[in-house]
């Protein structure tokens, strides 16, 4: 009975020790950042829109030069311009008037390297003509770029072509990725010390802004200083190894979250945000687990909502199978849903103790990010940056680590609680 039990434990190590790599190269950019933020010198001063006859302008103010490449999407209807990795200095553009049939734009880090604007549509228009000008008389250096309105048809063949054209450009020129330096474990230390392993997902990133607050605070920004904080608390028991999916801000795929928790042979995925709604009176923080049937309309329109990140970002799913595209991966197994309704109940439990929770501390709805099939996944909602006093809490350290200090007691209560069923 003692050697199967040692060889299981053995066995897990093993299997964690492989990974490794797997682990690093979801992570590679982690140490790549900080060294291509120091290198990054242009930085985009302004975007105008504006409409000349026929075409609709794009127009990006830089103080330095920029390499870039665009492309268009549809379903919905985007322009994509990437950039080599710069600095933004604009404002918010979801509060663009509609113009020459731009709706509005997103723009943030999208990989090592790589910066991106995106603007949403309310029609199909292709790229009629892209370059940048060189600075004249002192000013700064100019990206162009025209849009032109067309048909569907029209639009989908630019489309096409577009990626395949940037697909190619991508191949001739991507290196190798670069490997993380994070330390890995030695055999002797996770031998002697198995500790659980947490993937913490800090939601949104780069590109994809999140909820905007009351005051403009980007629920990207704030979910990363959370789960940061969460991590330190976590690790200080040292009972838990802890990965974070993003340590900077950057886009990341759905999909690559929900792997990076099945590649990390994680015991427990937590992703984190904070959501944003119509009615600024609604407060309290909810924690959510997967289920087909959401537990209320709310809870329907949220995980649409986070459900569209990929889109939001600007990608491509004209390479992906059907089954990727549509439900990124196979639904989550009934025995892993019921694990992670257990872990939900017990965070619930002490967040209400801690924090101001919504009325329903524990909801359930269709959120792709949870979808893993054998790893208990919730995802945390802080609270509401639509709430003015609310926000401002949310942002505070104090509240954070109340929140980190509450999930840590909710965890080991479910370890226990598992621990003890399986003796």
């Amino acid at each position: 009975m003692r050697a199967n039990h040692a060889s299981t434990i053995i066995g897990r190590v093993f299997r964690r020790f492989l990974i490794s790599a797997a682990i690093l190269c979801v992570f590679w950019l982690q140490s790549t950042d900080s060294a291509s933020a120091q290198t990054s010198q242009t930085t985009v001063l302004g975007l105008r829109i504006g409409v000349h006859g026929a075409k609709t302008r794009l127009v990006m103010d830089m103080d330095g030069p920029a390499r870039f490449q665009t492309f268009v999407l549809a379903d919905p209807y985007r322009v994509v311009i990437d950039l080599s990795e710069v600095t933004f200095r604009i404002p918010d553009g979801k509060k663009v008037n509609r113009i020459g049939g731009v709706d509005g734009y997103r723009f943030g880090l999208f990989e090592p390297g790589t910066s991106r604007v995106v603007f949403d549509l309310t029609e199909p228009r292709v790229i009629a003509a892209a370059f940048e000008l060189p600075p004249r008389a002192g000013g700064n250096h100019r990206l162009v770029i025209d849009l032109g309105k067309v048909g569907r048809a029209e639009f989908l063949a630019a489309s096409k072509a577009s990626i395949a054209k940037r697909m190619a450009a991508r191949r001739e020129t991507q290196a190798p990725s670069a490997v993380a330096t994070r330390r890995v474990p030695s055999w002797d230390e996770r031998a002697k010390n198995v500790k659980k392993v947490i993937v913490i997902d800090p939601g949104h990133g780069g590109v994809d802004p999140g909820a905007i607050g009351a005051s403009g605070t980007y629920e990207k920004a704030i979910v990363l200083a959370a789960s940061k904080t969460l991590k330190s608390v976590l690790e200080k028991t040292g009972r838990y190894d802890v990965i974070l999916t993003r340590e900077n801000d950057r886009f990341i795929r759905l999909r690559e979250r929900v792997a990076a928790s099945r590649a990390a042979d994680a015991d427990l995925f937590i992703s984190v945000h904070a959501d944003s709604i119509a009615d600024k009176r609604l407060r309290g923080a909810s924690i959510y687990t997967l289920s087909e049937q959401s537990s209320d309309k709310e809870a329907a329109r949220l995980a649409e909502a986070e459900n569209k990140s990929d889109i939001i970002a600007g990608m491509d799913f004209s390479d992906e199978t059907p089954e990727v595209t549509n439900i990124l991966i196979d639904l989550a197994q009934r025995e892993t849903m019921n694990q992670s309704a257990r872990f939900a109940g017990y965070l619930a439990e002490e967040l209400r103790g801690a924090v101001r929770t919504h009325r329903r501390a524990h909801r359930f709805a269709g959120f792709a990010v949870l979808k893993a099939p054998d790893v208990p996944s919730v995802l945390l909602e802080l609270g509401y940056l639509s709430n003015e006093k609310e926000e401002r809490m949310i942002r505070s350290p104090e509240f954070q680590n109340k929140v980190a200090q509450a999930l840590t007691k909710g965890i080991d209560r479910y370890f226990e609680t598992v621990q003890s069923a399986a003796r």
